[in-house]
């Protein structure tokens, strides 16, 4: 039987987390790292799913039947199992022609879990081209968000991304070569949910949003066309300050790192995950020091 076969980027934001949700234009980039989905019929009367992390181990090993899934309430034996059964189901929903058997999945990521850069999107994003159905519609009906992540799954380069009136607007976008040496990315290391992250944000966002927006929007302009590393750093500087107004949160920069000679921007959530940082000196040995070993330049995260 011949298998099909599927591949999608992870992400960054690297500007408008949030704010893109409300309308923001949001630059984002594809990175190196992805994850792989393996489809073949089933020879039995049973589905199975299996995903293996990026060390190639065994992490999810599921057998149901997907005919009985998508027809009725069938739970799951826990969250991770539910939440599969949910995407099965809205799959069936957006296309009801594409579930006539039983299947074998086979999912490999190639970053860790734990690093936040699209296990659920790079998922969705894979098993919407198996299905043939919206990526965007199908991530709004289950795991939500903007769909910034949908559209770097199939990017080759850095893009702009805005909801206009809901749908999704992507244009191609560059970070300059002037900055590309400067750039890191250290992993906090400490995983954030982004579904409770954007609920809090909905649930505390302020009134006149529309001047933010705008601000946001801006920088992420200047961004994409800055000429020298100072440029750049006054950019994230100002987005930083921005965002903390909005979330009543200090800047990462100045609640963790206050001792640093660079520029440190927050990359998603707050709290967690990837930030970004803007230096002259290889900032290495400093965040060793500070007890975080994943430190990643520009070229060795982004395609």
């Amino acid at each position: 039987m011949d298998t099909q076969k599927f591949y999608s980027h992870g992400k960054l934001l690297i500007t408008g987390e949030y704010l893109v949700l409300d309308g923001a234009k949001a630059l984002a980039i594809p990175c190196k790292f992805g994850q792989h989905l393996n489809v073949i019929p089933s020879e039995k009367d049973t589905s199975r799913w299996l995903s293996y992390d990026h060390q190639n181990r065994l992490w999810l090993d599921i057998e149901f039947d997907l005919l009985q899934v998508i027809k009725t309430t069938w739970k799951g034996n826990n969250d991770i199992e539910n939440r599969l059964f949910q995407v099965f189901r809205e799959i069936n929903r957006l296309n009801p022609t594409v579930f006539t058997q039983n299947y074998q999945f086979k999912t490999h990521l190639e970053f860790p879990k734990t690093w936040g850069l699209g296990t659920s999107s790079t998922l969705i994003a894979n098993l919407a081209k198996w299905a043939d159905v919206n990526p965007y519609a199908l991530l709004a009906n289950t795991f939500g968000g903007s769909g910034y992540d949908i559209a770097c799954a199939d990017s080759d380069a850095a893009l702009v991304f805005q909801l206009e009136k809901g749908e999704p607007q992507v244009e191609t976008a560059e970070i300059p070569e002037a900055i590309k040496s400067y750039i890191h990315f250290v992993y906090l290391e400490e995983k954030q949910n982004s579904r409770e992250a954007i609920a809090n944000y909905k649930t505390t966002r302020p009134n006149g949003l529309e001047k933010f927006i705008s601000e946001i929007n801006k920088i992420t302009q200047d961004f994409q066309n800055v000429e020298s590393l100072e440029m750049a750093q006054e950019l994230i500087d100002s987005h930083e300050q921005c965002l903390s107004e909005i979330l009543q949160i200090k800047p990462v920069q100045s609640r963790l790192f206050p001792d640093f000679k660079g520029h440190i921007k927050s990359l998603g959530a707050w709290g967690g995950d990837f930030v970004m940082v803007l230096s002259e000196k290889d900032p290495t040995h400093y965040f060793r020091n500070k007890g975080l070993n994943t430190i990643l330049s520009f070229e060795d995260m982004s395609l």
